[in-house]
Order: structure tokens, then sequence, then C-alpha cells
């Protein structure tokens, strides 16, 4: 598939401050980690697999085609570092998916047969609710 190890050592990472509670510790330390990752330059997918990423990333990129994410779920930077690589390599593994083309099939003869019964029945159910012809 890819090699995760060399792929993240192409990822960027960026310590901010953390919006939300938590009192003064918030203030004071940078617990929130963004991820960028520039797609165009990266050299661990081909051209096929590059395109197949910028189609199923596409409202999650930049103009300039860089992936931006962020984590500031836990207190702690290492563990909020952990989470958005947990979650980049998974949206990645979600991006190279190539999905099998469905076959359209014949409608079987039983199907068919059970539809058209129905419908006799329907038609002579309200065919029986007319008052008798004269």
């Amino acid at each position: 598939m890819f090699d995760a190890a060399f792929l993240i050592t192409e990822l960027s990472f960026k310590a901010i401050r953390s919006s939300g509670a938590g009192g003064q510790h918030v203030n004071k330390t940078s617990s929130k980690v963004v991820l960028s990752w520039d797609l165009p330059n990266s050299q661990v997918f081909s051209e096929n697999q590059k395109a197949r990423l910028l189609k199923k990333l596409d409202n999650r990129l930049t103009t300039e085609g860089v992936l931006i994410l962020s984590s500031d779920d836990s207190r702690s930077q290492h563990k909020n570092k952990d989470l958005v690589i947990k979650r980049f390599l998974e949206l990645i593994k979600q991006g190279l998916i190539v999905l099998k083309k469905r076959r359209p099939t014949k409608v079987p003869r039983a199907v068919k047969l059970k539809r058209l019964s129905n419908k006799k029945k329907q038609a002579d159910k309200k065919a029986n609710r007319k008052p008798p012809e004269v």
C-alpha cells in the first residue's frame, strides 16, 4: 500500500495554544497540534495515487493542495500529536480505496412475477369496490 513511516517524515507539525476550558493552564501551554502535509510534493505516492487523493480529499485541501488537520482533544501535546497522526493515516487509507464498479444485474423472473401478481391483486381490490354495472 504505502510506507507510513516514510509518509510521517513528510508531515510538519506546529503546536499552538488550545482554546476552551482549562483555566490558567490553557493560557500557558501549547497543547493543540496542527498537522500539515503537502500532497503535490509528496514522494510516497505515485501520480495515480496522488490524483485519487486529490479527488477524494478535495474539500479538505487548500488551494495549494496542502492538507491541514488539527487536534486539541487532550491537554497533552504528545497525545494530540498521536491522535492527529492516526486521523491522518486513516484519512489517507480511506482516500486510496478503489471501489469496485457495480455490475448491473438482470431482474429475476420470480421478482417480476411477484410484482405483477401484486398489481393484479391491487387491481381486483379496486374493481370490487365499484358498484355493479347494469
